[in-house]
């Protein structure tokens, strides 16, 4: 089995891009959808909240607090104006060898 390695940056582009495709996000669909470990990459959601790229709410489901997500303004500019641009750049896959 071939594992993949995923840079931040793209990692990052693929969440701006789940929560913009569905609105909002809970968490685990959020994290599923990207294919992500939610120990390992539960990190940078939080950066991304702190850097004002995305927004984090909490919603009472019964007993339970759901975390949701959704792209902030600032996450669409970021996406529109660097992060598509850089992958028509540097478009994932290619090996870099000269």
């Amino acid at each position: 089995m071939v594992h993949e390695y995923r840079d931040r940056i793209y990692i990052r582009k693929d969440v701006l891009l789940k929560l913009y495709d569905y609105g909002e996000l809970n968490q685990s669909r959020l994290m599923s959808y990207c294919g992500l470990n939610n120990v390992k990459h539960k990190e940078i959601l939080d950066d991304m909240v702190k850097k004002g790229m995305i927004d984090r709410m909490e919603e009472a489901w019964g007993n339970k607090m759901v975390i949701k997500y959704k792209v902030s303004e600032k996450g669409r500019e970021i996406l529109r104006e660097i992060l598509m641009p850089y992958e028509e750049f540097f478009p994932r896959g290619e090996t870099g060898k000269l």
